[in-house]
């Protein structure tokens, strides 16, 4: 559930890390130097983990809060059980 400022947002910044794909694409097409295609790569992958980050602060903050809140016991736990594969599977993205 996002407002329509947060897909803006959102968008804003998948489409920058669409453009520094493209830069990649076209440095290994002309031959860069190794470490600037690295540092390219490099930012993307932090733009991309930022965006993860809003939306898993997003989930917990509607969907994950309104389960606590007022949800059956049982959407409880499985809200905490998506949460806790989550955060197993992008630890390491996830600053």
């Amino acid at each position: 559930m996002h407002s329509e400022d947060d897909k803006k947002k959102l968008n804003h910044r998948l489409r920058r890390v669409v453009g520094q794909v493209e830069a990649v694409n076209r440095m290994i097409e002309e031959d860069a130097y190794c470490v600037d295609i690295l540092m390219q790569l490099s930012a993307a992958t932090g733009a991309l983990g930022k965006v993860g980050q809003i939306v898993l602060e997003n989930h917990l903050k509607t969907c994950v809060a309104e389960a606590m809140e007022s949800g059956p016991s049982a959407d409880r736990d499985q809200k905490l059980e998506e949460l806790l594969t989550l955060f197993r599977k992008y630890a390491s993205v996830i600053d």
